[in-house]
């Protein structure tokens, strides 16, 4: 079957994101030395990051809320006015931080638009997303952004179906197996997995090895020739 419309992840798959979350991770865990140790600190973020996704949904602000209510509860709940100063300003930073791309993305990107219908899926603040990407210069690529809250076969369906001539016809790229892959096979779509380096561990997902629309691919720049084999 002819692909006819492309699905592209933003976060870890089109430019960095993980990493900036890491190096913020270890500024809070020093930040919490005097009163936990590292290991108890990321249990216990990991722990209210799980039980907020539903009420803050992805991204930076929920992540600094859930740093917030961490720092609450290792404290006690009478944490020094400094501690918040400092995680406010983590993610003021966070917000703030450039958008560097991933190597090969723009070439990619640029050859894949002259064939395909390009839309990109992704998780998180609104606001924040829609910055991320004017900053990245590879807006004008995409016939379609959808910025949504959760990321399921019925999502991957309907954007599709909105999009293009439906998942059937469709290929979704992105770093996270659970959230890019997965679903998007589930809904009958075709899915390659390009993975970062890192991976936040709500992200984790064992791979579907031997699908028949699934492929594994080192870069995003062997992404145009699978395409187009599949073509």
């Amino acid at each position: 079957m002819r692909i006819t419309t492309v699905g592209l992840d933003a976060d870890d798959t089109l430019w960095h994101n993980e990493t900036i979350f890491r190096l913020t991770q270890e500024r809070f865990f020093a930040l919490l030395e005097p009163v936990a140790d590292a290991p108890a600190v990321t249990a216990r973020l990991a722990e209210v990051e799980g039980r907020n996704l539903r009420l803050y949904g992805y991204g930076v602000k929920g992540f600094i809320l859930s740093m917030l209510e961490t720092v609450m509860e290792l404290t006690g709940g009478e944490p020094p006015g400094s501690m918040i100063r400092e995680v406010l300003a983590a993610g003021r930073e966070m917000l703030a931080h450039p958008v560097e791309t991933l190597p090969g993305v723009d070439e990619a990107l640029a050859a894949l638009s002259e064939r395909y219908r390009l839309v990109l899926i992704t998780k998180g603040d609104l606001l924040h997303q829609e910055q991320k990407l004017a900053a990245s210069g590879l807006g004008d690529l995409f016939a379609a952004v959808e910025i949504v809250s959760e990321k399921d076969a019925s999502t991957y369906a309907r954007v599709f179906d909105r999009h293009g001539t439906g998942a059937a016809s469709a290929a979704m790229c992105g770093n996270s197996l659970r959230s890019d892959i997965l679903p998007a096979l589930e809904a009958g779509a075709y899915a390659a997995h390009v993975p970062y380096p890192l991976i936040w561990a709500h992200e984790a997902a064992d791979a579907p090895l031997g699908h028949p629309r699934f492929a594994e691919l080192a870069a995003i720049a062997e992404l145009p020739a699978w395409l187009d084999a599949i073509g």
